[in-house]
């Protein structure tokens, strides 16, 4: 029995009563790429019941293109995060079984962002001067101060509507192995004021002008307060794989192999792997980042599209690779409309799709808590119950017709 459960990064489907609260009412990332591009053809989403979701919600907007089907192949339905925070560690982190509450400290959007005495120390201990210090989209301000750290040596610093601090460089000037010390110097420092994730995000030179990020990048997150479900499933025999960024947002915690994955085709080249492999009992895990990396912050609803089609075809060559026994959940973190002012995350409801062979779906409901996947996980492979949520495990047994 495998379990494949992969996180469409940043797939939202309408905003979270509580979006306001964080100045994203009327964010809706799926429904505003759909009506951006003028529809979406996504034949498996669709077939699986993605369409059939936004009833669910209140106020629910239709997926343009992508209308609900009588039949769905997979269960379906919605979640509601609880924690406080729209950013990846707190979704996923929710998701693995735990509530975070407070949320994550946010620096504000002002010059400098970060406090004087953190910057001061960080560039004590590194001996490189630290330039930017303020909110900004990743490439944005690698074109804006590239040259300049690229001729002096010098950090870019900067952050975003996230709790992160992130950390940029030209690796053809400063060695990786030198940003990645200074990534866990900076994530020392910023543990007492509760950041969320501290980034590594390499850049070099492109040939013929300007700057492109390596794929290089390495997260370190705030350290877990608790143990994630992945942890009493590794006890219990399971092979815990997990697949791209999944290791670094977890901190390695729970996870007997990780496999690396640059994007997502490549993590989509791994999952197909691993599904060709023989352990009997497996959890694999991973993130698909190309929504929220390349194209949600970038605020590019074409690119958004394109990359759903592609997931969905690859989800055509996928499914029939699942044996009688096996299952597919997919879910997301946080939403990150394309079409909605900024460039951060937006606070939504995601979709929850749960796809076992062989098995019609019906409807999940909404879903008080992300903790609620962290919960089945461990009714599916017969471990002793997460401490939050409730099962959305389909009460006949997955490999029983």
């Amino acid at each position: 029995m495998k379990v494949f459960w992969i996180v469409l990064d940043s797939v939202g489907i309408g905003a979270a009563p509580d979006a306001a609260e964080y100045g994203d009412a009327g964010a809706a990332t799926l429904q505003h790429v759909a009506e951006a591009v003028g529809g979406l053809d996504l034949p498996v989403l669709q077939g699986l019941g993605l369409g059939n979701v936004p009833a669910l919600l209140p106020d629910g907007l239709p997926i343009r293109g992508c209308p609900p089907v009588d039949r769905p192949r997979a269960f379906f339905g919605a979640m509601r995060e609880v924690s406080e925070g729209k950013d990846t560690i707190t979704g996923h982190w929710e998701m693995a079984g735990l509530r975070l509450m407070p949320g994550f400290r946010l620096f504000p959007d002002a010059f400098p962002a970060f406090p004087p005495e953190l910057t001061a120390e960080f560039e004590r201990r590194t001996g490189r001067r630290a330039l930017g210090l303020k909110h900004a989209e990743g490439l944005g301000i690698i074109e804006e101060l590239g040259e300049e750290a690229s001729r002096t040596g010098a950090y870019v610093c900067y952050t975003s509507g996230d709790s992160v601090f992130q950390i940029a460089v030209d690796v053809d000037v400063v060695p990786l192995e030198e940003l990645y010390r200074a990534c866990e110097i900076a994530r020392e420092l910023c543990d007492p004021l509760r950041v969320g994730r501290v980034i590594a995000r390499p850049f070099r030179r492109r040939k013929g002008g300007g700057f492109e990020r390596t794929a290089d990048r390495r997260d370190y997150p705030y350290p877990p307060p608790e143990p994630f479900v992945f942890e009493p499933l590794a006890r219990s025999g399971v092979a815990t794989i997990a697949v791209g960024k999944i290791a670094d947002v977890f901190a390695g915690r729970g996870f007997r192999e990780s496999l690396h994955a640059a994007g997502t085709a490549e993590a989509q080249e791994v999952v197909e792997r691993v599904a060709k492999r023989t352990e009997e009992r497996a959890l694999i895990v991973a993130n698909f980042i190309d929504f929220d990396m390349l194209y949600g912050h970038r605020r590019d609803p074409v690119g958004y599209a394109a990359a759903l089609r592609q997931t969905d075809e690859w989800l055509g060559r996928f499914l029939p690779l699942l044996g009688p026994d096996d299952g597919l959940l997919l879910t997301a973190d946080h939403g990150n409309d394309p079409t909605f002012r900024g460039s951060d995350h937006t606070r939504e409801y995601v979709p929850l799709l749960l796809y076992l062979p062989g098995r019609s779906g019906r409807s999940l409901g909404v879903r008080e808590g992300f903790f609620d996947v962290a919960r089945t996980l461990a009714e599916w492979f017969g471990v002793p119950p997460a401490p939050r949520g409730q099962s959305f495990l389909p009460a006949e047994p997955p490999g029983e017709r």
